[in-house]
C-alpha cells in the first residue's frame, strides 16, 4: 500500500515549481504540478494531502484567479486540506488577508524557499 503523502504545487514559473517537485520527490511526497490555479481547482477530486499555491499568476492578457481566490475555491470543495501561499509578496495587508481566511502558512519566495517550504510542510503534515 502506497502511504505517500500527495502534494500540488501550483505555481506558474517553471524553474520554481521543477525545484519544488525535484525536492519534495526525493524527500518520498508524491508531487502534481499545475502551472495555473484552475488547473489546481479541477484536480481537487485527487484529495491532495497539502497544496504550495503561488498567490501571483500571469499569463499575458488572460485573466486568471489570484491565490486568494483559488485559495477560496479549495476551501470550498476541500475544507480540511492545508494550503502553503508562496509568494514574493511581503505586504503586510496581503499577508494580514490570508491570515483571516485561514492560510496554514505563508512562505516567501527567497534563497530558502525549498528549505522553508520543506520545513513548513513537515510541520503541517507531522512528518519528522
Amino acid at each position: 500500500m502506497n502511504t505517500r503523502k500527495l502534494i500540488f504545487v501550483v505555481d506558474d514559473d517553471p524553474v520554481i515549481s521543477t525545484l519544488i517537485v525535484r525536492r519534495f520527490e526525493s524527500e518520498g511526497y508524491k508531487v502534481k504540478a499545475f502551472r495555473y490555479g484552475e488547473d489546481c481547482i479541477k484536480a481537487l477530486e485527487m484529495n491532495p494531502d497539502l497544496i504550495i499555491l503561488d498567490y501571483f499568476f500571469i499569463d499575458g492578457d488572460n485573466k486568471l484567479m489570484n491565490g486568494i481566490e483559488i485559495f477560496d475555491e479549495i476551501k470550498i470543495s476541500n475544507p480540511e486540506t492545508p494550503v502553503i501561499m508562496l509568494s514574493g509578496q511581503e505586504k503586510g495587508e496581503i499577508v494580514l488577508e490570508l491570515a483571516r481566511k485561514g492560510i496554514d502558512d505563508y512562505v516567501i519566495k527567497d534563497t530558502n524557499i525549498i528549505d522553508n517550504l520543506l520545513a513548513a510542510t513537515k510541520d503541517l503534515l507531522g512528518r519528522v
